[in-house]
Order: structure tokens, then C-alpha cells, then sequence
């Protein structure tokens, strides 16, 4: 036999054994050539406080499914409130709705992701929302509804096939979907796209009051990762006077990495009254031109509008679920002032591309998002993680799979 003939048994011997591994082009999907297992973990919550990990069949794939190797999910207060509490009644569910992964099996019929750019097997991506009312929808189509108008992996109740949130191994993506490919950002970096889009879509909330400049003087109250997020997209913006408020010292010191200029710590200061004086100091004997609220308490956001000048603005973004009433005087904190508010919650799509552009502005300048992330854990310990984010001993978790 000679070297030509030894080539051609060599390649059809490879072809073969592709066709035993079910990765043959007779296939009516697109797979990686590394193997996928037949189950798959997920981290159930099947009570409060209680994640189990369980092991379900990787189901078959439609024309018009993705099939995603799951690398990594944020651990949101969102999840921490279902751990918690279950406000919205999705026990037992998949949580894990701030994830990212790899591509290894596609639908014939998928070819681009939601803003027209090409997805193969081996892309990095993220999910959006999900229309399955209209699953031809675009970016270009969604302005003006967020999320909710629309469903989100991790947020829904659970199904025949369980692979509907960020929380395990793998994560099956269904027709309808929005879907990002993410490739050129690192793994942190795709962490943190869906709370970044969260502030993208108050700071463009914000903007439309015409309050929010270039040289405003503004101030963040709540330094958790949605105010540090915050006053990092405001710092790419060109905004250099902002002030943070927060009673945690450590959260303080990392929001003047972040972007801001000074920062007061409520616990130094004995009432509202106090309290207001010291960030109208902070601003150099001025209030706020504009204030975020950032938190999910009543009371703070009753202070809030002791910290804004008059005719200034307020974004109130704090409260992703009901966190009880706020007691405000509507004579001297809104008539009188003419304050001019908004309110922000979650993002829209277009808001995930934008959110691209500020995550790589945001390292151009040398800001620390890296830092955001504190503690990781692996699937297995996510109920660990979970403690760890109810306790406050970090700021962003992330449940890293191995």
C-alpha cells in the first residue's frame, strides 16, 4: 500500500468515526467536535433557601434551538429575593439570569445572533429577553419595552426539559430568544453585561429628563454593584462630579475607583439633616443636579430628596420588587423643588449593545469592572453562594462552572 492510499484509509476512517460520535453532516444540527454528555446539571430551588442539584437529560434539538456550555452566571439580588422569599412564586425553578457561555450545538435554521452578527458552534454569547409572542423580533424593534413585556431565562417557571436558567451545566435556548454573540469580551466582562444594561437603561432614562449633563453634579446612593455600575457609566460619560453614598467604608473607597469624587457615609451622620449638609459639602456648599437611588429601601429613598437642588432630577431605579411604601412630603420634596423624576426598571434590547460599547470604554479608561466580581464559587456551591450574597461580604458573586 502506498502513502496515497495509506491517506485515504486514514480519512475515511476518520469520517467514520465522526459518524459514530453523532457529529456527521447528516445531522440536522450543528455540533461541536468535543463530546456532549447525555444529562446535564442544573441548580434547582425546590424551597426556600434550599438549591438541589439535579441531573436531567439533554434534550434533543430543534431547527431553531441553540444548545450553550454554560461557563459562568452573576448571582443577582433578583435571585437572592427568590432564595429568600419566592415573590414571584417560580419554586421550584432554574434561577440564573446574568449568564454566559459557549456554543456547541445549533439549529440548522440559526445563522445570526439578534443584532444580525454570525454565530457558529464555539461563539461566546449571552441571552437577552425572550418574545415568544413574536421570536422575529430584533434589537432594531425594541426601544421602548423591557423586560417586562417578555420573558427571561432564569426568571421563568420551570419545564419538561429544566434548561431554562444560567444555574447549570448547560442551558437549552429556545426560538424566540435574543441572543448576543459576546466572543470578543472576556468571561468577567460577560458576567457583568446584564446588570451593566440595567444602568445603561437608567442613565438613558435619566438623560431624558434634559437635567443630566455633561457638568452635573450628581449623586449615587447605594454603592452595591448596581450604584458602582452606575457611577461607572457616568464616569465614561465624561462626568466627573458625582458623589456616593453608602454606609459600608469598604463599598465607599471602591466607588472613588469606580469613578466618583467624594463619598459620605450615612452612618457618620446623625439624621437626614446632617446628612443632607454633608453631601451638599461633598459638592462644595451645592445639592445634586441629579441623584440615582440605588437601593431597595423606603427610607432611602425618602432621603433622597433632601440631596437635589431645585428644579433637579431623580432616577429611582432601587426597587426590582416591592419593597414596601416610602413616606415623602410631596409639597417640599417634588412641587416645591419642581423635581423631575423617573423611574428605571431592568433594560430594554437595544440597551445590550449599548452595554457592549460602555464595557470596553470602560476598560479603555482604565476602570476597574474586573473588581466588581469578589467571590466565585463552582455549581455545586450555590447554595454557599447564596449565603455569601444575603450576608453582604462581597459585591458581585459568580457561580463559575469548572
Amino acid at each position: 500500500m502506498d502513502i496515497r492510499s495509506e491517506q485515504i484509509e486514514a480519512i475515511v476512517k476518520e469520517v467514520i468515526a465522526n459518524m459514530n460520535n453523532g457529529s456527521a453532516s447528516t445531522s440536522p444540527a450543528k455540533a461541536s467536535a468535543g463530546s456532549i454528555p447525555k444529562t446535564a446539571r442544573a441548580a434547582v430551588l425546590t424551597g426556600l433557601e434550599k438549591f438541589e442539584i439535579k441531573e436531567f437529560p439533554i434534550p434533543e434539538l430543534g431547527d431553531d434551538e441553540i444548545l450553550v456550555k454554560v461557563e459562568g452566571c452573576g448571582v443577582c439580588g433578583t435571585d437572592a429575593h427568590e432564595y429568600k422569599r419566592d415573590p414571584f412564586g417560580l419554586i421550584p425553578v432554574v434561577l440564573g439570569h446574568e449568564g454566559t457561555g459557549e456554543i456547541v450545538k445549533m439549529g440548522k435554521n440559526v445563522k445570526r445572533d439578534s443584532a444580525g452578527k454570525a454565530l457558529k458552534v464555539g461563539d461566546k454569547v449571552v441571552t437577552c429577553l425572550v418574545f415568544k409572542d413574536d421570536p422575529e423580533i430584533t434589537m432594531f424593534d425594541m426601544n421602548k419595552v423591557n423586560v417586562g413585556a417578555a420573558d427571561c431565562y432564569g426568571l421563568t417557571p420551570d419545564d419538561d426539559k429544566h434548561l431554562n436558567g444560567w444555574f447549570a451545566d448547560y442551558i437549552l435556548i429556545k426560538k424566540g430568544s435574543t441572543i448576543f454573540n459576546v466572543s470578543h469580551l472576556d468571561l468577567d466582562s460577560r458576567i457583568l453585561i446584564e446588570p451593566c444594561a440595567v444602568l445603561i437603561h437608567a442613565v438613558e432614562r435619566a438623560k431624558t429628563t434634559g437635567i443630566l449633563r455633561f457638568n452635573s453634579r450628581v449623586v449615587v446612593q447605594g454603592c452595591g454593584p448596581i450604584g458602582l455600575i452606575c457611577i461607572a457609566i457616568l464616569r465614561t460619560m465624561g462626568i466627573e462630579n458625582i458623589v456616593a453614598v453608602d454606609g459600608e467604608q469598604k463599598r465607599l473607597d471602591f466607588a472613588k475607583e469606580m469613578g466618583a469624587t467624594k463619598s459620605v457615609n450615612f452612618k457618620d451622620h446623625k439624621g437626614i439633616e446632617a446628612l443632607s449638609d454633608a453631601v451638599k459639602d461633598a459638592f462644595g456648599g451645592y445639592y445634586a443636579d441629579f441623584a440615582f437611588q440605588c437601593t431597595g429601601s423606603p427610607v432611602a429613598h425618602a432621603n433622597i430628596y433632601k440631596f437635589i437642588r431645585k428644579g433637579g432630577g431623580l432616577c429611582e431605579l432601587g426597587f426590582f420588587i416591592n419593597g414596601g411604601d416610602a413616606t415623602i412630603n410631596p409639597h417640599f420634596d417634588i412641587c416645591s423643588k419642581e423635581i423631575t423624576t423617573v423611574g428605571s426598571w431592568v433594560y430594554t434590547l437595544r440597551d445590550y449593545a449599548t452595554t457592549f460599547d460602555f464595557l470596553k470604554r470602560a476598560k479603555g479608561i482604565g476602570l476597574p469592572m474586573e473588581k466588581l466580581i469578589t467571590h466565585r464559587y463552582p455549581l455545586s456551591q450555590i447554595n454557599e453562594a447564596h449565603v455569601t450574597n444575603l450576608k453582604m461580604e462581597g459585591l458581585k458573586i459568580a457561580i463559575i462552572n469548572e
